[in-house]
């Protein structure tokens, strides 16, 4: 899955951009936070278990 698809379902769901990290870039919505990776491919297995964990629609 590309990464920008993957930001752009987690900003559709209410999550934004806390802070730049080291190698990740670190969501949130208030209560919870979600590392992403910068890389531009990102597994479609980690990306769908993001998906999952988070309830993303």
């Amino acid at each position: 899955m590309k990464r920008k698809d993957l930001i752009k379902l987690l900003l559709r769901n209410g999550w934004y951009l806390k802070r730049n990290g080291g190698n990740h870039d670190i969501y949130t919505n208030g209560k919870e936070i979600e590392p992403i990776s910068r890389q531009t491919e990102i597994k479609e297995a980690v990306a769908q278990a993001i998906i999952r964990r988070r309830n993303l629609k």
